[in-house]
């Protein structure tokens, strides 16, 4: 962090200027001011330790550990990282995806050995992780790996995704938790009273104050960001004397309503990226909806996949899957559906698609489930995977060529239609394999059906 960086912060590395974002200047300056991260901020733990006086730390006998903060926007990633970078009187650098290629990353890691032989430590910043590149990361794995860094990396998305493995092995990933309500209601609270924020000079009502909550969702930074926008309107507002007092109202600090808050934000921000960790927990919640029979869940979070702008064309996909693994011959029909699904939103495109999509889903929720499919191909491929089954039995040999009889290709072989219900007295399996079930219909739709008939071939097959 160079003069430019440190201009116009106090000692904890907090702005002096009062014209910088309110979410900036209500940074924590200590990890006990930190919300809604406490299974991260025992004694002890990897995170204390390294906000530690770097001195403390290595009096202990072992060394910090690079970690990896994953959690969605606004639970206090970043934050903790200045934190690292405040308390501890580590070295501290920070890189960015966009401007650092690999040369840079190499002269940063030479830096810090160079310093490291003088006894002091060096921290290397690196939010959003997940956007440097494979042979970005890759320069990183000799610094991490040697200790001449201590990287502390923040990513929105699944590192097991997007963070080369070899860079994840070195590091310890610590997962952030979405904040919850009252975290969010402390920290409003807390920037309306602090000196840092807004300092006393605007009030809020208990319904405008859960407004803010609901339209930030776990995101911190966007409640300080909506926050901040009322507070201007309210201060600005025509009429309003110099005490701080609205025309027409009592003394004392104006407060700021739900019109207030409404006007400063139209609607809530979709909680969902399709580029990230939240597309994968959406498109989950979506399948498991579909899967667990619940239409208006499953309703819910394909309307959020729509409203977020996800590919229609994947929707559809993921629905025609589940149509096979969750209904199967439960239902056949719901298969054909969701495969017309999908010629029709190509054909038809978006808005209209919803619709498709709509009852294609629906189809699946509301069809009987049954995993037998899933569950039989899986047991058949086990078994050949794991080298069972041995060779095709004779009778069921290709006998269509000059010479395959003499070799006993289909003797033996009896016609299923030559008998009564088209069902004959005949092995199919490799010998091996002799008596296997891999094929096992539920009691659930047609599969029922499929259940007593199946049992009634298998008694005339022998197999019983």
């Amino acid at each position: 962090m160079d003069l430019f960086d440190s201009a116009g912060t106090d000692d904890a590395g907090l702005p002096l200027d009062a014209r910088a974002p309110l979410a900036v200047r209500m940074r924590p300056r200590s990890l006990d001011e930190v919300l809604g991260q406490d299974h991260l901020l025992a004694p002890g733990s990897p995170l204390r330790r390294l906000v530690e006086p770097a001195d403390e730390a290595r009096g202990r006998g072992a060394g910090v550990s690079s970690i990896i903060l994953w959690g969605p926007p606004g639970t206090g990633k970043t934050t903790l990282a200045h934190l690292v970078a405040r308390a501890s009187g580590r070295r501290f650098v920070e890189l960015s995806a966009v401007t650092a290629g690999v040369g840079r990353v190499r002269e940063v890691i030479g830096d810090a050995r160079r310093h490291l032989v003088g006894g002091e430590e060096t921290v290397l910043f690196i939010d959003e992780v997940h956007r440097f590149s494979r042979t970005q990361q890759d320069a990183l794995l000799p610094g991490v790996e040697n200790r001449w860094v201590v990287l502390v990396a923040a990513t929105t998305e699944n590192p097991s995704f997007s963070v080369v493995s070899p860079l994840l092995s070195r590091s310890l990933l610590l997962t952030l938790r979405p904040l919850g309500a009252d975290d969010v209601g402390a920290l409003i609270d807390r920037a309306l009273a602090d000196e840092r924020g807004l300092a006393g000079a605007v009030g809020i009502d208990d319904a405008a104050r859960e407004r803010i909550v609901r339209l930030a969702g776990s995101d911190a930074r966007k409640s300080l960001t909506v926050l901040e926008a009322a507070a201007g309107m309210v201060l600005a507002a025509p009429g309003r004397s110099a005490e701080g007092e609205r025309a027409g109202e009592g003394a004392g600090a104006p407060l700021i309503t739900p019109a207030d808050v409404e006007r400063a934000a139209d609607a809530a921000a979709v909680r969902y990226d399709r580029a990230g960790d939240q597309h994968y927990d959406v498109v989950s919640a979506f399948i498991k909806s579909m899967r667990g029979s619940d239409p208006d869940a499953t309703l819910h979070y394909l309307a959020r996949m729509i409203a977020a702008g996800e590919d229609p064309r994947y929707i559809a996909r993921r629905i025609a899957v589940h149509a096979a693994e969750d209904v199967g011959l439960a239902d056949p029909a719901v298969l054909a559906t969701a495969v017309a699904a999908q010629q029709a939103v190509a054909l038809i495109g978006m808005p209209e698609a919803r619709l498709v999509l709509a009852q294609a889903a629906l189809a699946v929720a509301t069809a009987p489930k049954s995993n037998a499919v899933t569950v039989g191909i899986d047991r058949a491929l086990a078994d050949v995977r794991a080298g069972r089954g041995g060779p095709v039995p004779a009778h069921l040999r290709d006998a269509h060529y000059p010479g395959a009889q003499a070799l006993g290709h289909g003797a033996g072989y009896l016609y299923p239609h030559d008998f009564p219900h088209a069902v004959a007295a005949q092995s199919h399996l490799p010998d091996s394999l002799a008596g296997a079930r891999y094929y096992e219909p539920t009691a659930n739709g047609f599969e029922k059906r499929l259940s007593s008939r199946l049992e009634a071939v298998r008694r005339l097959q022998g197999r019983s």
